[in-house]
C-alpha cells in the first residue's frame, strides 16, 4: 500500500494519498467489515468502483492507526462520517488513487482527479464567465478549479450547492502546488475560505479545503 503523499495540514488535520496496487482480496483482508458493508459490496461490480470503496476505508484505518472496527457511514446528503466520533472526514478517488482527509476541529473536503482533455467539454457547466476568462483554457487550471469546487462542496456537505452559481474561485497564479481564495454563497451566508491544490508527478490534480 504505497502512500505517495502524507501531510499534517495543521495540528488537527491530516491528508493522505494512496496509489492502489492491491487486489480486492488483499484490501478486504485489512478491513473488519460488518454484514451491512458486505451486503453493499455485493451490489458493486468487480472493478474500480469496488477497489475505490475498499481502498478509501483501508487508508482511513491506517490514518486513524487503529485495529478497532471503524464505522464509516454516509448521511442523507451523501457525506461520509464516522459514527461516535467528532472528527470530520472526506474521501476521494480517481483511477489508481485514493485520498482521505481527517479533521478534528474543522470541516474538511478533498478531491483528486486524473488530468484529461475531456474537461474542456464541460468547463462552461462549472465555471462562471469571469472564471473562464481567468483560466484561459489551461487544462491544469481547469482541473484546479474543478477539484477545489468539488472539495468545497464536500466540505459543506449538504445538497443544493451549485459549482457555477455558488462557488466562486478568485484569480490565482497557477503553480504545481499553491493556494487560492474561494467565496462560497451558502444558504446561511457568504463564506470566504482558503483552498489548496497540488499536481502529482503522474498527472493527477488534488484540491483540498479546511475550514
Amino acid at each position: 500500500m504505497p502512500v505517495i503523499y502524507n501531510k499534517d495540514i495543521d495540528d488537527h488535520t491530516i491528508l493522505a494519498v494512496w496509489k492502489i496496487q492491491e487486489s480486492e482480496e488483499e484490501l478486504i483482508s485489512g478491513l473488519q467489515l460488518k454484514a451491512h458493508e458486505l451486503d453493499f459490496l455485493a451490489t458493486l461490480n468487480n472493478g474500480k468502483r469496488l477497489l475505490h470503496w475498499l481502498s478509501t476505508r483501508l487508508l482511513l484505518r491506517k490514518m486513524l492507526n487503529t485495529a478497532d472496527y471503524i464505522d464509516c457511514r454516509i448521511d442523507s446528503h451523501g457525506k461520509p462520517y464516522l459514527v461516535n466520533s467528532a472528527s470530520t472526514i472526506s474521501l476521494s478517488h480517481s483511477f489508481d488513487y485514493a485520498a482521505v482527509m481527517i479533521g478534528k476541529e474543522k470541516g474538511v473536503g478533498v478531491d483528486i482527479e486524473r488530468i484529461e482533455q475531456k474537461i474542456h467539454r464541460i468547463k462552461h457547466k462549472f465555471l462562471s464567465p469571469p472564471e473562464l476568462l481567468h483560466v484561459k483554457d489551461d487544462t491544469d487550471a481547469l482541473y484546479v478549479c474543478w477539484c477545489i469546487k468539488e472539495a468545497v462542496y464536500k466540505w459543506y456537505g449538504k445538497k443544493g450547492l451549485e459549482f457555477k452559481r455558488d462557488i466562486h474561485i478568485q484569480p490565482f497564479e497557477l503553480q504545481e502546488e499553491g493556494e487560492l481564495i474561494v467565496i462560497v454563497d451558502l444558504p446561511e451566508g457568504t463564506r470566504t475560505v482558503t483552498a489548496n491544490y497540488f499536481k502529482t508527478a503522474d498527472n493527477y490534480m488534488l484540491g483540498y479545503v479546511v475550514a
